[in-house]
């Protein structure tokens, strides 16, 4: 992979730090087309970003993907945290999160939402900047979070944060506050929605948004044949706890 290629200024995450109380096994750990879903997930962010990260309070499940590992920085368990924390470690401005439960996020829609960072004036201006030794306003109009919306709902747990919102994401998280779409819209952030259109001209039927949360959710997004490996390891499971 190219440097070039590579989304600039920002660090990829994975939070794999859910309760995990509705799925009889890791989410992360589902088999989807022969790798589970936290190997498919890194695959992708590697081939996307510079620095790749997961914040996780199990780092020893994790140990075997080779990636930088995280605990939350506070003792409050949520995504907020996670993002607080992915946040506080990036060497860059921004950072992409995704969960651990999604299998099928897009590589393009996130290229696309990297893309909706700036403004067009600024973009404008970034690219003025690369062809030329020019040097850029600190008071450039870029938006603090970029996140998109399906079916009226914001989606905060595929999407970016840059390090502006640290102050006020922390002040919520020590107040108490745990959901991450009450904070976008409480918060005085300059928020990019990404719309339902935009997202289905990147990605067709909204895949990325999938999440396997309970076993209903297998039935109704995986094929048989990983159906069929969900059912195996669960009945493994329960043949190695009774």
């Amino acid at each position: 992979m190219k440097k070039s290629d590579l989304i600039e200024n920002c660090t990829g995450v994975v939070l794999a730090g859910g309760e995990n109380s509705r799925m009889p096994v890791l989410k992360g750990f589902i088999e989807v087309g022969g790798k589970k879903i936290i190997e498919r997930n890194l695959k992708i962010l590697r081939r996307l970003f510079p620095q790749v990260m997961l914040v996780t309070n199990q780092p020893e499940l994790y140990l075997y993907p080779g990636v930088t590992l995280l605990g939350d920085v506070y003792d409050t368990r949520g995504p907020m945290t996670g993002v607080l924390t992915a946040l506080l470690n990036s060497p860059c401005e921004w950072v992409f999160v995704s969960a651990c439960d999604m299998p099928f996020i897009n590589p393009g829609l996130i290229r696309f939402m990297a893309g909706q960072r700036y403004n067009p004036s600024c973009l404008s201006m970034l690219n003025e900047k690369m062809r030329k030794d020019i040097t850029l306003s600190p008071k450039l109009d870029i938006y603090d979070v970029v996140v998109p919306v399906i079916n009226h709902r914001a989606e905060p747990l595929f999407a970016f944060y840059s390090k502006r919102v640290l102050k006020s994401l922390e002040r919520f998280i020590l107040a108490g506050k745990k959901g991450i779409k009450y904070f976008l819209l409480n918060q005085n952030n300059r928020v990019k929605y990404i719309t339902s259109d935009e997202i289905n001209d990147k990605d067709p039927g909204a895949r990325s948004f999938i999440n396997l949360n309970t076993p209903d959710d297998i039935e109704l997004y995986l094929s048989p044949g990983d159906k069929l490996k969900f059912n195996r390891s669960v009945k493994e499971l329960k043949r190695m706890s009774s």
